[in-house]
């Protein structure tokens, strides 16, 4: 399973009428939905703005729209692509402005099919997918005294975090993420860097 890394756009007019795919990171069902209402808006002028979005570690959570295409000629081509490739946490957009022809189901189904492709192959060719990580989340409190010694272990190049937040207060207060399969690593050295008092 891949995820989507960055902004990754593909365009064709067939028949005089432009499609514009778009790909771009999302990570939850809501955002999805903030993002598909942004590009509405950007492209008020469109006739369509179809679209189909993959999330979860699993990619359990899908979901598309025709918006106003015939039933199953637009977003369900689109999110079968994206489904082939093997991808979570993204969205597609597919938007379309009319160009006088009349397209068909076949022709419709094939050109949301052929813009979702399109989209996928320049973000192949741009290294845009990279291995999804299982990440873990992670909250402890240290004394002042290991503050330097537990920085000195996060930046080793031993480990990956993300997201990592320090709080000071009467202690210092850790919280972020750390690759999933690094966690009882991690968790093994503050113990014995703090002489059993972190526990995660």
């Amino acid at each position: 399973m891949e995820v989507l890394t960055k902004y990754v756009k593909f365009e064709e007019t067939i028949k005089g009428s432009r499609f514009l795919s778009e790909l771009i990171p999302c990570s939850s069902q809501a955002q999805a939905r903030e993002i598909l209402k942004a590009q509405k808006a950007k492209y008020a002028d469109a006739t369509h703005v179809v679209h189909a979005f993959i999330t979860g570690n699993g990619a359990e959570v899908k979901g598309m729209s025709d918006d106003g295409e015939p039933s199953g000629t637009a977003g369900r081509p689109a999110l079968d692509v994206l489904s082939g490739r093997g991808c979570t946490n993204l969205i597609l957009t597919i938007t379309r402005w009319f160009g006088g022809t009349l397209l068909g189901t076949g022709g419709l189904v094939k050109a949301y099919g052929n813009g979702a492709k399109g989209v996928i192959a320049a973000a192949n060719e741009e290294g845009a997918f990279q291995p999804l990580v299982a990440k873990r989340a992670f909250t402890f409190n240290a004394d002042y005294s290991l503050l330097k010694p537990i920085k000195n272990l996060m930046e080793s190049g031993n480990f990956h975090f993300w997201n990592v937040k320090e709080d000071f207060g009467t202690e210092v207060t850790l919280t972020g993420e750390i690759q999933a399969d690094e966690y009882e690593t991690f968790a093994s050295k503050l113990k014995d860097l703090s002489n059993g008092k972190i526990n995660l």
